[in-house]
């Protein structure tokens, strides 16, 4: 028996074709816009209603779980009438196709392979958080077309699917939902999925419930002030012009029971400030083979060299904010989700400059599969990575989205 698998692009947008022919009385497919590569970006649209939802999958190369996703609920969709009583729903197919015709992703096989077949675009190529660090006259076309797409439709919710490697699930909601934490947390409950509580993403914002995190109003001091890429400049927040919202939802790849620990944490400053000094050394490994390479890689610049660089860029800010800031929390989940993020931003450069180093047939690429190999089996074996079925990734993330759909179809009325 085959085993589920992450769809690409092609095949999302076969399976949308087959829905349309199947039921035109309700479906149409249509072109938004094109990638920088001239790749199509898709929506399919389902229902008639003025009132619109809009679901992104694809905005993040390296989370793939949101195409199947999307798929499963356009099918419910069509299914179950009530669902588009009074709203139409309209699905973004993939946000990013130049970034996934980049990222790999095996399912389910181990943590090294994921990294050995790592994308994710660096942040001004990215089409959600382009706004945040680029002026608008330089925003790649992905991001006008999803901008274009909210200013047609001016939906009530756009849901964006987005996903981790490992950890657990959470949402981000860039307006509280009160009644979301609830079916949230039963849902990953039922799937064995943990729920992320002091997720990094988004350290010092207010809690909605368990997993449940409301995104800070404009002018409010970040946790982490030297990141470029403040949310709150990011698509996320174009619905609101038109009265709506956005939640973002997360699920892991691979989960770790470390993350929904609610216990506080014995010294949390001490620990992270350990993290944050990890973090500057394993930049530095990666720096280092990166200096030594690039003189035998004459000027290339590929998307997966200016993201590994992008990264890398991040550190030393990062590792500043973790040293001279107080914890945001003190939980052993928070603890444990910046233990995480401090192992991914080096493991995620490095693997994206093993990639460009194996396609030159370098010969520092031997050395550093040898630090992704040995850097995966450690975040692997750190965090107890236990795989989520994608079936179980899939209906909790449907789940979710339904919920929340209802929730703000209650609020907006």
């Amino acid at each position: 028996m085959l085993k589920p698998r992450y769809p690409s692009v092609p095949e999302l947008v076969a399976f949308a074709r087959a829905l349309t022919a199947h039921r035109p009385d309700l479906c149409v497919l249509k072109e938004v816009g094109l990638s920088r590569a001239g790749r199509p970006l898709h929506l399919l649209s389902i229902g008639h209603a003025r009132r619109a939802v809009l679901v992104v999958a694809g905005a993040h190369a390296n989370e793939p779980t949101g195409g199947s996703t999307l798929l499963a609920l356009a099918h419910r969709v069509l299914r179950e009438p009530p669902l588009r009583a009074d709203t139409s729903w309209h699905f973004l197919l993939c946000a990013d196709p130049d970034g996934a015709s980049l990222h790999t992703t095996p399912a389910p096989r181990s943590l090294l392979d994921y990294h050995l077949g790592f994308f994710r675009p660096a942040g001004p190529e990215q089409p959600e958080w382009s706004p945040a660090v680029l002026p608008p006259d330089r925003l790649p076309p992905e991001t006008r077309a999803l901008t274009g797409v909210i200013d047609t439709l001016r939906p009530y919710l756009q849901v964006t699917l987005h996903g981790t490697d490992l950890g657990g699930s959470w949402v981000q909601l860039t307006k509280d939902m009160p009644g979301l934490a609830e079916p949230f947390v039963k849902s990953a409950a039922r799937f064995r999925i943990p729920v992320e509580t002091g997720a990094s993403d988004a350290a010092g914002w207010p809690a909605s419930g368990p997993g449940v995190r409301v995104m800070p109003a404009p002018g409010t001091d970040l946790a982490y002030p030297s990141l470029p890429d403040d949310a709150r400049n990011s698509t996320w927040y174009h619905a609101h012009r038109y009265g709506g919202m956005t939640a973002v939802v997360e699920v892991p790849m691979w989960a770790s029971d470390l993350v929904d620990d609610p216990a506080p944490h014995p010294a949390p400053a001490t620990a992270i400030r350990r993290f944050a000094h990890r973090l500057l050394r394993d930049a530095r490994e990666v720096e280092l083979i990166l200096a030594d390479a690039l003189p035998r890689l004459h000027g290339a610049d590929g998307p997966l060299l200016r993201a590994a660089k992008w990264g890398l860029s991040l550190v030393p800010g990062l590792a500043a904010d973790w040293i001279r800031t107080p914890p945001a929390d003190t939980t052993m989940a928070y603890v444990g989700s910046v233990d995480a993020f401090g192992r991914r931003l080096p493991l995620r450069a490095a693997a994206m400059l093993l990639r460009v180093l194996r396609e030159a047939d370098d010969r520092a690429a031997p050395e550093l599969e040898r630090l992704v190999t040995a850097w995966s089996e450690a975040f692997a074996e750190r965090f107890q990575a236990r795989w989520v079925p994608l079936e179980h990734q899939v209906e909790h993330q449907s789940r979710t989205v339904v919920a929340a759909v209802l929730e703000a179809r209650g609020m907006s009325r």
